[in-house]
């Protein structure tokens, strides 16, 4: 996979990860305090959570990588296609992110009714106590319908194939990591930071530039 793409797709994810604080910002911060009061730290299992969630990631870049592949891309023009589309999807997650027409809250609204039957599977395991129920939670939490990780998953049916999916859905799974890592340690901070709404709108102002920058370049 071109390089270029993989650091693409990390940038999507730091700026997404402003959405991340709103979606995964409350289980974050009922496992930095699981443990309050006590010696333990909370890293380790902050740190297991979003490997689970990040394992959850790849998992279903992979799924989506091949079925792309296997559906689309023995078309003629079909990898053209779903990178176009993938590019369309990243102008209305900057515009969703910005709060300018969240129209990919429509696609979270469905997922939600997966969603109730997945959720009970993690709160088994709450509260978190160590970093195995933490990994497993995550696990379970990197299905949570969300429009930041939907339209990536668009772009991850243009990879080519399971294994560049998953890179794919890899380096966007490691650009959310300092910001839900640094939530759990500084949730109160980095709560009102991501309430900021010029700091939204910037975020979604970039990422709409770039899905133009790559619609235009994949027109012309």
């Amino acid at each position: 996979m071109d390089p270029g793409t993989l650091i693409a797709a990390f940038a999507v994810g730091i700026l997404g990860g402003i959405h991340c604080l709103g979606m995964c910002g409350g289980i974050v911060g009922a496992i930095s305090l699981s443990h309050a009061g006590s010696r333990s730290p909370a890293w380790p299992r902050l740190l297991a959570y979003n490997l689970g969630r990040m394992s959850s990631y790849v998992l279903a870049g992979s799924l989506a990588g091949l079925i792309g592949a296997t559906l689309l891309g023995g078309l003629p023009q079909g990898q053209r296609i779903l990178e176009i589309l993938a590019a369309l999807f990243l102008i209305l997650l900057g515009l969703y992110l910005a709060g300018w027409w969240p129209i990919l809250a429509r696609l979270e609204q469905l997922g939600g009714h997966a969603w109730r039957w997945i959720e009970p599977l993690g709160r088994r395991f709450i509260p978190v106590r160590h970093p195995g129920q933490a990994f497993v939670v995550g696990g379970v939490w990197g299905w949570l319908p969300c429009g930041l990780v939907y339209s990536v998953l668009v772009w991850t049916l243009s990879a080519g194939g399971a294994t560049n999916g998953a890179l794919l859905m890899m380096a966007f799974a490691l650009g959310t990591l300092p910001n839900l890592m640094l939530m759990g340690l500084f949730a109160a901070r980095l709560a009102r930071f991501a309430r900021n709404e010029r700091i939204r709108q910037a975020a979604g102002a970039l990422l709409i530039g770039y899905g133009i920058w790559r619609l235009l370049a994949l027109i012309f």
